[in-house]
C-alpha cells in the first residue's frame, strides 16, 4: 500500500469522527473504498498482478474446478479485510451524539470539503486505479490491421513427421535452476537443459500469464484476450477463439493425432472447449481419471496428482508410438500450483533442505524435476525414443506463493527447453516470449516452418522482430495492435450479418447463446458483444452506429408472435427494424438501411425464472400463480420443457384481469418431461414475486 494512500485513509478516519453533516454517506463511501481495497487484494493474491486481463477472463469463464480450498487462508484474510471495511459505520454508530463539542470547532462545510478532496486523492493513489488506467489503455479501440500481415498461418507439408512430446509444468520458471538461490533443487532438470536447447529470458507478454493463456499463446502464436466487449461467461459461446489457427489445427492436417492428459477439470477456464476446437482428437481431465480404479489419495483440492499423470503419459506415448501415427502427446502437470504445492504419493519422502525454511512448495518443486525428468528418461530410452521431439515448458511464470518474497528480487524467466535425437546442445539467450514456442517448435520439424500466429522461432535471424519484441519494449503500448487482432480472433468471417443457427445466433464464425447485444461502429467493424444484463444495456443509451439485439419474439411481441426468434436494430438517428422468423434463418445484414420510426424505442423484456416441476408425466394439467405484486406491463406467461420445447405460452394483461385470483396456464403434456420450467417475460425493470405456485393435474392425456 503506498504511503499517500495509507496517509489518505488515516485522515478520511479522522474526518469522519469530525463530520456532523452527511456523517453516514461519508461511512459508507469510505467502507465501500475499503471493501473494494479487500478485494483488489485477493485478487493480488491470485494473479500476482492485480486486477489484470487473467481477472476479466476469469470472471467471464468462470472458476468452477479450481481448487479454490488451496487460498484457504487468504479467503479468510480477506473475511476479515471485509469486516475491517465495515469499521466506518460502526464508528459513525457509536460516536454518534458524542462529539458535539468536537465537531464544533470543525465546521461541517469545510470538512465535507476535504473530506470529498482525500477521498479523490485515495482513489487516484490506490492500486484500483492504476488498474483500471491499464485495463483502458489494453482495451483501448487500436487498429489492429497495421499487424494483420504479421499473422501467418503454416502451409504445406512438414519436411519431417516426428513424433512429439510436450509437457507443461505447472508455474515451474526457470528461475529456479538459478543455483545460486536453490542449490541442487532440480539437479535433473539442470542436466537436461545441458543436452539440449535451453532458451533463457522467455516472457510471458500480456495475454499468456496464467495457464490457459499460457497454452493458447505457445500453440497459437497469439495472447490470449476475452471476446470483443463480452461481459458473461465464456460458456454462452461455443467457439474458442475460431478465426485462430493453432499448432493442433496445422498438425491434425499433417496426419497426427493428438492427445492432451490434465488431472484437473478441463473446463475450468474453458481448457477442454480449446483443445477440442484446435485440433486435439483426445482431452483426458479429471472426469476421465475418476472414472478409472485410482486411489482417493492421489488426488488433489486441484485433481489428479503428477505421479499418476504422467505414468499414463508414458503409458500413452508407447500406446500411441505403436500405432505407426505420427502424434502430439501434451500434458500438463498440477502439483507445483500456487500457493505452496502438492506432494503425491511417490514423493512423500521428498525433501529440499534450504536455508530458506520449511517451504512445502520447495519439496513439490524437487518433486516435479524429478517425475518430469523421469518421464522424459523414459521416452528418451524406449524404442520409439529416436523418432520423437521433446518440449519442456512453463506454462507461465509462478503466481504469489509461498517463495514470492525469494523471487522478486530474481532475474524472472520461463522454462523453454527442446531434447530430440540429433540436436546440438546450446543454450540460447534470445529476447522473446512463449508467443514464440509453437513456431520454434515447427522450425525443429522442418525449417522453412518459421512462423505460427504472431509467433517467430527462436532459431530465426529475425526473431527479435515482432510482437514479442513490442511486448517487452517500453510500456507495452506497441502490443496493442497484436491484442486488438487477438480480440478479433474470437468472431472472424462476416460479422455484419445475424443469422439464427438452431438455438444460438451467428456473429462471423462465432455461435452465441442469446440472448445478446451486439454493436457496431461507424466503420461497421464489430464494437462490442454484451450477454451480462442485455435487454437494460440495450436500452440505456444510444449507439454510435448500429445495435442489434436478439432474443426470442416474446422479448419484443406482444399477444402476437412473428416467430420464435427476433432481432431488433436500432441506429444512432433511431430508426429501427424489427426482424423475425425466416428473416433471420437467411441472415440479416446489419448495414441495410433501418427504417424510420416514430414512438418510443421498444424496451426488450426478459425472461424471469419463476419455478419448476421435476419428472412430469403426460397428462392435462393447469399451473396456478398468484403474484405477490403484479408488473404493471403486460408479459408472456411460458411452461418450457427440458429440451427447451415452449409446451405451453400465454399473454397476460393485468389491466384486464381480477388482480384477486391466481393466474392459471393449461398445460398439455403428449409424453413425459424430465423438468419443466415456468417463467414469465417482463419488462427489463421490472421482478415478479409469488405467493404461490403450483401445477395440478386437470386429467390424462393419450400419446400421440
Amino acid at each position: 500500500m503506498s504511503t499517500i494512500l495509507l496517509l489518505s485513509l488515516m485522515l478520511l478516519a479522522y474526518l469522519l469522527v469530525a463530520a456532523d453533516r452527511l456523517a453516514w454517506a461519508k461511512a459508507a463511501l469510505l467502507s465501500l473504498l475499503l471493501f473494494a481495497l479487500s478485494g483488489w487484494w485477493l485478487v493480488d493474491r491470485l494473479s500476482g498482478n492485480g486486477i489484470d486481463a487473467a481477472t476479466l477472463y476469469h470472471l467471464q469463464a468462470g472458476i468452477e474446478g479450481a481448487g479454490v480450498a488451496d487460498f484457504s487462508g487468504d479467503l479468510l484474510r480477506f473475511a476479515g479485510l471485509v469486516l475491517l471495511s465495515l469499521l466506518p459505520l460502526v464508528l459513525v454508530g457509536a460516536l454518534r451524539g458524542r462529539l458535539a463539542g468536537f465537531r464544533r470547532r470543525h465546521p461541517g462545510p469545510a470538512v465535507t470539503a476535504t473530506f470529498a478532496a482525500l477521498f479523490v486523492t485515495a482513489i487516484l493513489a490506490s492500486p484500483l486505479y492504476a488498474d483500471t488506467k491499464r485495463l483502458q489503455r489494453q482495451l483501448a479501440p487500436v487498429d489492429a490491421e497495421r499487424v494483420a500481415a504479421e499473422y501467418r498461418v503454416p502451409v504445406g507439408a512438414l519436411a519431417q513427421r516426428r513424433n512429439i512430446v510436450l509437457i507443461y509444468v505447472e508455474s515451474l520458471e526457470r528461475t529456479y535452476l538459478d543455483q545460486s538461490v536453490f542449490p541442487g533443487l532440480m539437479p535433473n532438470l539442470s542436466r537436461l537443459a545441458g543436452q539440449g536447447l535451453d532458451f533463457r529470458d522467455i516472457a510471458s507478454p500480456e495475454g499468456s500469464g496464467w495457464t490457459i493463456a499460457g497454452i493458447v499463446a505457445s500453440m497459437c502464436g497469439v495472447p490470449l484476450t476475452t471476446a470483443r466487449g463480452d461481459e458473461n461467461s465464456l460458456g454462452r459461446m461455443r467457439e474458442f477463439l475460431p478465426s485462430a489457427h493453432c499448432l493442433g489445427d496445422y498438425l491434425r492436417t499433417q496426419g497426427y493425432r493428438n492427445v492432451f492428459l490434465g488431472g484437473a477439470d478441463a473446463g475450468f477456464a474453458a481448457k477442454g472447449n480449446f483443445l477440442e476446437r484446435h485440433g486435439f482428437d483426445e482431452v483426458r481431465d479429471l472426469d476421465h481419471y475418476r472414472t478409472l480404479d485410482i486411489a482417493p489419495e492421489h488426488f488433489s483440492n486441484w485433481g489428479l496428482h503428477d505421479d499418476v499423470l504422467l505414468e499414463d503419459a508414458f503409458d500413452t506415448f508407447m500406446a500411441l508410438s505403436a500405432s505407426g501415427t505420427p502424434f502430439l502427446l501434451s500434458t500438463l502437470t498440477m502439483d507445483t500450483h500456487h500457493p505452496a504445492g502438492h506432494l503425491p504419493a511417490a514423493c512423500r519422502d521428498e525433501r529440499y533442505e534450504s536455508p530458506l525454511g520449511e517451504i512445502g512448495l520447495l519439496h513439490a518443486i524437487k518433486c516435479s524435476d524429478r517425475l518430469v525428468s523421469r518421464l522424459v528418461e523414459r521416452i528418451r530410452a524406449s524404442p520409439h525414443g529416436d523418432d520423437t521431439v521433446i518440449v519442456i515448458a512453463s506454462d507461465h511464470l509462478a503466481m504469489p506463493n509461498d517463495l514470492s518474497h525469494v523471487l522478486e528480487d530474481m532475474r524472472r524467466e520461463n522454462l523453454l527447453l527442446f531434447l530430440a535425437p540429433g540436436l546440438e546442445p546450446r543454450q540460447l539467450t534470445v529476447a522473446g516470449s512463449v508467443l514464440d514456442t509453437g513456431a520454434t517448435l515447427l522450425s525443429l520439424l522442418d525449417p522453412g516452418q518459421d512462423a505460427l500466429g504472431f509467433g517467430r522461432s527462436l532459431l530465426a535471424p529475425a526473431a527479435s522482430a515482432g510482437a514479442s519484441a513490442a511486448a517487452l519494449a517500453g510500456d507495452g503500448s506497441g502490443f496493442a495492435p497484436y491484442l486488438a487482432y487477438a480480440r478479433e480472433l474470437w468472431t472472424g468471417g462476416d460479422v455484419r450479418t445475424l443469422r439464427v443457427d438452431g438455438n444460438q445466433v451467428r456473429i462471423g464464425l462465432q455461435h452465441v447463446k442469446p440472448p445478446v447485444m451486439i454493436e457496431y461502429d461507424p466503420d461497421w467493424s464489430l464494437g462490442s458483444i454484451t450477454m451480462e444484463d442485455a435487454p437494460r444495456q440495450f436500452g440505456i443509451d444510444d449507439p454510435a452506429n448500429v445495435r442489434a439485439y436478439v432474443d426470442r419474439c416474446t422479448a419484443f411481441d406482444d399477444s402476437t408472435l412473428r416467430g420464435e426468434w427476433c432481432a431488433l436494430l436500432v441506429d444512432a438517428h433511431d430508426n429501427r427494424k424489427l426482424f423475425a422468423g425466416a428473416d433471420l434463418q437467411r441472415g440479416v445484414r446489419v448495414d441495410t438501411k433501418l427504417e424510420a420510426a416514430a414512438g418510443p424505442r421498444p424496451r426488450p423484456r426478459r425472461a424471469v425464472w419463476l419455478g419448476a416441476e421435476s419428472a412430469v408425466v403426460s397428462g392435462e394439467y393447469q399451473l396456478r400463480l398468484r403474484p405477490r405484486e403484479w408488473p404493471s406491463h403486460a408479459f408472456w406467461l411460458e411452461a418450457i420443457a427440458s429440451d427447451g420445447r415452449v409446451v405451453a405460452r400465454e399473454w397476460i394483461r393485468p389491466d384486464e384481469r381480477d388482480l384477486s385470483q391466481p393466474i392459471r396456464l393449461r398445460i398439455g403434456v403428449d409424453q413425459g418431461i424430465d423438468d419443466l420450467e415456468f417463467r414469465a417475460w417482463l419488462d427489463w425493470a421490472e421482478f415478479m414475486e409469488l405467493d404461490s405456485l403450483a401445477m395440478v393435474r386437470t386429467g390424462a392425456r393419450s400419446r400421440s
